[in-house]
């Protein structure tokens, strides 16, 4: 497969490792995005009782539905990095919407990883 947009990121990660190409099951996206679907309703559950929780599986549900797309396209990361590495090739190949995926990224690992006591994913942040 070639790519228009974002081919120099697609390529560069391809000859760095960071990513693989992939063919037959393995870029059948179809569980992936099922999978991102069950984690996004999972999240809705929790969204009132436990937003944090909520928070992390949507950034699993919106990670999944990432990792469907590149497989559709006989793609995929390589461990170590593999979220940056996602978000490097959505961005680069689609712009818009998935630029959303960045600060999503970014705050699920501040409440992976912690800086400071106290900060709490509200209802209203996880919705």
């Amino acid at each position: 497969m070639t790519w228009q947009r974002g081919s120099g990121t697609v390529e560069d990660l391809l000859t760095h490792g960071a990513l693989e190409r992939v063919s037959g099951a393995a870029a059948d996206g179809t569980s992936l995005l099922e999978s991102s679907e069950g984690l996004l309703a999972s999240a809705e559950r929790e969204l009132s009782e436990y937003p944090e929780a909520a928070y992390v599986l949507a950034y699993n549900a919106a990670r999944k539905a990432c990792v469907a797309l590149l497989a559709q396209q006989g793609l995929r990361t390589k461990s170590g990095g593999h979220h940056v590495t996602t978000e490097h090739v959505v961005r680069a190949q689609f712009g818009g919407p998935f630029d959303a995926f960045s600060s999503l990224r970014r705050r699920r690992a501040e409440i992976e990883y912690p800086r400071f006591p106290g900060d709490v994913v509200t209802a209203d942040e996880a919705a």
